[in-house]
């Protein structure tokens, strides 16, 4: 898979999935620009991939300020004169179940998760469409099945996946030559994930951990690297033919 010479902008870019697919989409060449809300892990991120010989630039990205989007966007723009991938990839959950979520903590998981990929993709289109380019917005196997303890996190992924098919019909019908194109991870050793369950008590952490690696029937759940994979496939052009796709990478998860 070959991204030479293309720019690309990945959102949560300093831990995870987003610093996996930045170093992969390094990797198949392209100038990544690495964004995050954590300045430190950023730039971590962007010196490691500069350090192995490719090329990356950070920049701070609150996801869920509109300013900041165009802010951004406008400075990759004044540097480079393109931009040619967008991954929409900055995400959290919370692990509770619907009665224990509050209205705050639902939107705040939907802000992030859902209103920040609309955002992001809007301003990503602006500039792409007079030369094309490739958005893959990262969605999740929670946006495709339910989880009794996840009804925030559902819905906000489930957003993503419908949202990410309008917006590939759209650009289809205006011929702008941009692909949009829907990532859905099952679970995945991140700090996400950590992060979720340490938020709860050890018993049920132990409990919520053992209910999913037993449900997967590869065994295990995904390292970041794996995902990365599928991410810049979707950003290259040897994913040429496909829009309004859904990548499904979960261990069998969802085959059952």
């Amino acid at each position: 898979m070959s991204c030479q010479g293309k720019v690309a902008l990945v959102t949560g870019g300093g831990v995870g999935i987003g610093e996996a697919t930045c170093r992969s989409l390094a990797a198949a060449g392209a100038i990544v620009v690495v964004t995050d809300i954590d300045e430190a892990s950023g730039s971590r991120v962007a010196d490691v991939i500069n350090a192995e010989g490719n090329s990356a630039i950070f920049m701070r990205l609150d996801v869920c300020d509109e300013p900041q989007w165009q802010a951004v966007i406008a400075q990759v723009i004044e540097r480079y004169g393109r931009l040619q991938i967008l991954i929409n990839n900055a995400g959290i959950a919370n692990i509770c179940g619907i009665e224990d979520e509050t209205l705050a903590g639902w939107r705040k998981t939907n802000t992030i998760n859902s209103d920040a990929v609309f955002i992001g993709t809007r301003e990503a289109i602006r500039v792409m469409k007079e030369t094309g380019g490739s958005i893959v917005n990262i969605s999740s196997i929670e946006g495709i099945v339910g989880d009794p303890m996840l009804p925030a996190y559902n819905a906000s992924k489930g957003a993503v996946r419908a949202f990410t098919k309008s917006v590939a019909l759209y650009c289809a019908d205006k011929n702008y030559g941009i692909r949009v194109n829907s990532v859905h991870p099952g679970y995945v050793t991140t700090p996400l994930v950590s992060g979720a369950l340490a938020r709860l008590a050890q018993s049920d952490a132990e409990a919520f951990a053992q209910r999913v690696v037993a449900s997967i029937p590869m065994g295990r759940m995904a390292e970041p690297a794996e995902i990365a994979k599928g991410i810049v496939f979707l950003a290259s052009d040897d994913a040429s033919y496909m829009t309004g796709s859904e990548l499904i990478m979960d261990g069998g998860y969802t085959a059952r």
